[in-house]
């Protein structure tokens, strides 16, 4: 007997619900109404190994594919742009699209602390199921959606129409709004920024709010809702969520040549490289030095800037560690600074930074505005 979606639905909504139970119940309602096998439609990709292994829903057949559905898991849609449907094999790349976990869509919605009647803007349409989510529980006259792929939003469309849902969407780089449906009470992303875009803050009725994750080359992310006071300053803190959205593409990391290592300037350090290894640590780093990929190797890590060429290197000698830096960017002294700050702070976690930020300077800082801080790349 095939499984039945909507008694896997109920499930669904039931362990989402179980495991945040904060949750307002009209997010679990919607994770119980929406058919989120429309969304993912017939094709997805899974993890193997060092790449992506496509799944095709009449190959595993329909049972085993409803149950993947309606796992609470992300599935990865496109890679580097390709679907699923076009790929008879693995295939190598970074992830472009993806049907976001249920869990993680509504607790972003939580966050931002929507609310009936609210005008909101979603940046990141994707498969359509997020803005099904929110159109459901907000009405989908107040519910916009941009998404930056014209392949992706036709798609979403179609899956929001068999749904039987009628949003206002719009194709374009999310990134600059969607200013012909402006003003928007919230704005909320499904995907990652480095930094807030100025457009956002125009496109905000006072007191407005905007949800996203702030991420960077190093892919550490920060879940945060900043509200716009009347002065045009956005204010907030971040959530203890060690979660992220992709970035959005226009602020996805340049190509990377292959690397090799050059030895530069060496030096020993007190600071230890394995403190990027935890979330909240990563994220300091990532402060400290924003135009820096991280890489792990088994002796240490690999920091690398693509547009000037500057590398650093760490490997173990001995009870100490030696970092080799090479190029204009000391990318390990702006890291070393970072994480020392963080330290002499007591090495708190990520509920203990905030946000303050204007579509012309932007920060991070510990405690207080006044606190440690870092300006995020513009």
């Amino acid at each position: 007997m095939s499984a039945d979606p909507t008694a896997l639905r109920l499930t669904l909504a039931e362990q989402v619900a179980s495991a945040q139970p904060e949750l307002d119940p009209g997010w679990g309602a919607a994770v119980a109404a929406v058919p989120r096998e429309v969304f993912l439609g017939a094709h997805a990709f899974r993890p193997t190994g060092a790449g992506w292994e496509p799944v095709h829903r009449a190959q595993v057949g329909e049972e085993e594919w409803l149950r993947m559905v309606y796992a609470d898991r992300t599935w990865v849609t496109q890679v580097d742009g390709r679907d699923a449907a076009h790929a008879a094999g693995p295939v190598v790349g970074s992830p472009t699209s993806s049907a976001t976990l249920p869990s993680l869509v509504v607790r972003t919605a939580q966050v931002a602390g929507l609310r009936p009647g609210q005008k909101v803007l979603e940046v990141g349409t994707g498969t359509g199921y997020s803005t099904a989510v929110l159109s459901h529980r907000l009405g989908v006259q107040h519910v916009v959606s941009i998404e930056y792929d014209e392949h992706l939003a036709a798609s979403a469309a179609a899956h929001l129409h068999t749904a039987g849902y009628t949003p206002t969407l719009a194709t374009g780089d999310g990134l600059q709004g969607c200013k012909e449906h402006a003003d928007y009470d919230a704005i909320i992303a499904t995907c990652a920024v480095r930094s807030l875009p100025p457009s956002w803050f125009f496109q905000l009725n006072d007191g407005g709010t905007i949800t996203t994750t702030i991420s960077g080359w190093m892919l550490a992310a920060g879940l945060i809702r900043l509200t716009l006071d009347d002065e045009g300053t956005a204010r907030g803190r971040f959530e203890s969520d060690t979660i992220s959205y992709m970035l959005a593409r226009p602020h996805e990391r340049p190509p990377a040549p292959r690397f090799f290592p050059l030895d530069g300037d060496t030096r020993t350090t007190d600071t230890d490289p394995a403190l990027l290894a935890s979330w909240t640590g990563r994220f300091v780093a990532q402060l400290g030095c924003p135009s820096a990929e991280l890489m792990t190797t088994s002796t240490g890590i690999i920091l690398h800037d693509v547009a000037t060429g500057s590398q650093a290197w760490t490997e173990t000698r001995g009870p100490s560690w030696t970092v080799h830096q090479h190029g204009p960017l000391r990318l390990w002294d702006q890291v070393e600074d970072a994480l020392t700050t963080w330290q002499k702070a007591g090495t708190p976690d990520l509920p203990d930074f905030g946000m303050t930020a204007t579509p012309s300077e932007q920060t991070v800082w510990i405690g207080s505005p006044t606190g440690p801080r870092w300006q995020l790349p513009l």
